[in-house]
């Protein structure tokens, strides 16, 4: 079991910058797993797609289309702990981003794996 915490959502204009923070952790005692980590989204009506993921070391990094040059992810120095830095925001990057945890890079950036665990998500509205 994997508990996964987002923070940093809100509200910004056209043209701003956010920045999304996760961290993950054991709910049972394997406290030394690091998990591969990415970022989701998903509007009403849609499919949950990848924003971007980053394997357990920072050695492998992917991102959707839509989010190159704008999105940086990256891994903090806690163990576990990932941000998402968003520029140039859109209204069409308004949606509930989610972060995902798992223990092989290849899982985390499907979407559809068992093998993930998932935040409650965290709301993005960029307003026109």
């Amino acid at each position: 079991q994997v508990q996964v915490v987002e923070s940093g959502g809100g509200l910004v204009q056209t043209g701003g910058s956010l920045r999304l923070s996760c961290a993950a952790s054991a709910t049972t005692p394997r406290t030394f797993t690091t998990y591969a980590m990415g970022w989701y989204r998903q509007s009403p009506g849609t499919e949950r797609e990848l924003v971007a993921a980053i394997s357990w070391d920072g050695g492998s990094v992917t991102y959707a289309d839509s989010a190159k040059g704008r999105f940086t992810i990256s891994r903090g120095s806690a163990k576990n702990t990932v941000y998402l830095q968003m520029n140039s925001l859109k209204p069409e990057d308004t949606a509930t981003y989610y972060c995902a945890a798992g223990e092989k890079f290849a899982a985390v950036i499907t979407p559809l794996s068992r093998a993930n665990s998932w935040g409650q998500g965290t709301q993005v509205t960029v307003s026109s």
